[in-house]
């Protein structure tokens, strides 16, 4: 399956032995779990009863991200892996309860940029009051709550501590995940563009990550742009990047090393790279049509090449016998065709392994106002990242 997996956190606040926020949470998984079948979403119950968490007692700001406790560790970890959250909450003397506020306080960057849904219960204003309260802590956190809200009157609603069955009540909570879902999706670039494993791209608002097989139709609607040009260089079809289906697609990313720029949510970029035997290859640079001309694909080579596996003393590639510019392009990055080698229609290309900088020979591959130049440790540091260094290490080294 293709699509991608949502995970959600239904939170149920309330701490009280026998609080009727369980049995809601409960009622609200059985009612969507059809719905969130059909939307690839992972419902996820977190009782903050169960979870334990003191009163906020780490030394540090939460927007350090250092946690001395271990319950802080396990808390971050839970909210850092969830795409989006369900709050189960009542109203305690027009507010929030207080574990609610506690456990929003715990943590920073883990909130950002995630949607989070109310489904609130009470008596006169059915937990609204708790709602509102919360939606002024949740949006300093950068949290975005959706328009769709879910209210309980208890006095309405529960019979002998359980939820009466309410078509209409149903409806709420199936408008409420279709919103948080929808949310979710949108969110997503400004989710990853903040995640460790993530470098500032050459473009304005660019990223790059690492590419997986959750992005394999991303990646099949790139390549089917960007090879069609070879294929008519190349008076032919039988381009594997043309035929591959996004299933072939999901199996190469598992195997290779393969990076993806993006922006917004659109793949922009990609290349690939991986050792076999004792050469490094690399293959698969695209560049979107209507973003070619602006330093993207030089800067996506360099990338990939200071990736290079340390034993590896040559770096190797192939192309189309009759793509010329590719050709040209390579050449002036110091790759030389190898007549031997390559099967009919087309042409391998090699060059030694960098031992220092090198500056792209060909102005227009520079991106605007940037240099293509990786001094030894600046690719040191990429080689890091790229191959999955320590989340301190991430970031783009300056």
């Amino acid at each position: 399956m293709l699509t991608r997996c949502l995970r959600v956190l239904v939170i149920v606040c309330s701490t009280r032995p026998g609080a009727l926020g369980p049995s809601i949470a409960e009622w609200l998984a059985g009612s969507l779990a059809h719905q969130a079948a059909d939307r690839a979403v992972e419902l996820v119950p977190v009782s903050l009863a169960e979870l334990g968490l003191p009163f906020l007692d780490e030394e540090e700001q939460p927007s350090t991200a250092i946690y001395r406790h271990e319950h802080t560790r396990r808390w971050s970890a839970m909210v850092d892996a969830a795409d989006g959250f369900i709050v189960v909450t009542p109203e305690y003397n027009y507010g929030m309860p207080a574990s609610l506020k506690n456990a929003l306080d715990y943590l920073s960057r883990e909130w950002a940029w995630k949607p989070v849904a109310f489904v609130s219960y009470g008596n006169t204003s059915a937990g609204t009051r708790s709602v509102q309260h919360a939606k002024q802590v949740v949006t300093t956190l950068r949290l975005v709550p959706t328009g769709a809200t879910l209210a309980i009157r208890i006095g309405d609603a529960v019979e002998h501590g359980r939820l009466r069955p309410d078509v209409g009540r149903d409806a709420a909570a199936a408008a409420v995940l279709d919103e948080l879902v929808r949310l979710s999706h949108t969110l997503r670039p400004l989710r990853e563009q903040e995640q460790d494993g993530t470098l500032p791209g050459p473009l304005p608002g660019t990223y790059l990550r690492r590419l997986g097989p959750q992005d394999a139709a991303e990646v099949a609607v790139l390549q089917r742009c960007c090879w069609v040009d070879e294929a008519i260089a190349n008076d032919s079809l039988a381009i594997p990047a043309l035929l591959e289906s996004p299933e072939e697609i999901k199996d190469w990313l598992a195997d290779w090393q393969s990076w993806g720029l993006w922006r917004d949510g659109r793949l922009l970029g990609m290349i690939r790279a991986r050792r076999i035997d004792d050469e490094w290859h690399v293959g698969r640079l695209a560049v979107a049509p209507d973003q070619r001309g602006r330093g993207v694909g030089g800067w996506l080579l360099e990338l990939a090449e200071a990736a290079c596996d340390p034993g590896c003393q040559t770096l190797c590639l192939f192309t189309g016998a009759r793509s010329q510019a590719n050709i040209r392009r390579y050449q002036s990055s110091g790759y030389r065709v190898v007549a031997e080698r390559g099967a009919p229609g087309v042409v391998c290309m090699i060059r030694p392994r960098a031992s220092g900088t090198r500056t792209h020979s060909d102005p227009a591959e520079a991106p605007h106002g940037t240099s293509t130049t990786f001094p030894r440790d600046r690719r040191s540091s990429i080689a890091r990242w790229a191959s999955g260094a320590s989340a301190s290490e991430k970031r783009w080294p300056m």
